[in-house]
């Protein structure tokens, strides 16, 4: 297990396999390196590292959890960075690593090579951001994996066509099976620190700082956090940015459909 340490002495994992571009892949609010599976036999030769955040996946548990937190994500980010002597990086990152890419760009510019954002922008729907407060920081009513692979077609919105193989590989990479049922992979007090949050700020300078930056953005076509109109807004803002929108996909997209893969392909073109 490959584990660094943060300057306030939490034990977090990591993956780095590979050489070339440095990739660095960010996963969202309750997931983990897992995220990228799908995508990762599909990317071109480059230098893969994933991460998982304080508190979830097989990252160190913060006893405050109120450094649950994108600025302290974001340093964490930058002290990964540091241990593996990497100047700056591109990132894949998925709704919330989306997130702490835009704030790694306006914090540090420099250290931000590029950036592809999966089904996240600098505004997001509050219909999705209750959705995820319907299942934050709480166990599953269901009770094996079976179950809730049976239940994931019909809970979230926006998928069609998903094989049930795919939907029993969700159930085993989001939650693990315990004695009495089964758990989620992250701290549970992770909804203390959201729900502490507050209102979002306004995330427009954050998106503003990636400019010159090469840029993708993934959308799920049935999204119900990155909204159709959002998504106009940032193209507006950026021409040049590469888009695709996922068809059958909410949020969010598993990334190894043939509309991402070719999105992303494209984007590290731009970086090689």
């Amino acid at each position: 297990m490959t584990t660094f340490q943060t300057s306030d002495g939490l034990t977090l994992y990591f993956e780095d396999d590979g050489q070339g571009l440095p990739l660095l892949c960010l996963p969202g609010l309750t997931r983990t390196t897992r995220d990228f599976q799908y995508v990762t036999p599909h990317l071109p030769p480059c230098r893969l590292i994933k991460m998982d955040y304080r508190g979830r996946g097989q990252s160190q548990w913060d006893k405050n959890w109120q450094n649950y937190a994108l600025p302290i994500e974001i340093r964490d980010v930058m002290e990964l960075m540091d241990h593996l002597s990497l100047s700056s990086v591109a990132i894949l990152g998925t709704s919330r690593g989306g997130l702490n890419a835009m704030g790694l760009a306006a914090a540090a510019p420099d250290r931000l090579i590029g950036a592809a954002l999966n089904d996240v922008g600098p505004e997001l729907d509050p219909a999705g951001l209750a959705g995820i407060m319907t299942y934050l920081g709480k166990r599953p009513a269901a009770k094996t994996h079976q179950d809730v692979a049976a239940a994931l077609p019909h809970v979230l919105k926006g998928f069609e066509g998903v094989r049930p193989e795919r939907w029993m590989q969700e159930a085993q990479t989001h939650f693990v099976e315990t004695d009495d049922g089964l758990d989620i992979t992250y701290d549970p007090r992770l909804r203390n620190a959201v729900e502490a949050g507050g209102d979002m700020p306004d995330l427009w300078p954050f998106f503003d700082a990636l400019a010159g930056k090469p840029l993708a953005l993934l959308r799920g076509a049935g999204s119900d956090l990155l909204s159709a109109e959002t998504a106009r807004k940032m193209q507006d803002r950026r021409p040049d940015m590469i888009y695709a929108e996922v068809p059958g996909r909410g949020h969010v997209p598993f990334l190894d459909e043939p509309d991402a893969v070719m999105a992303l392909h494209a984007w590290m073109e731009r970086m090689t």
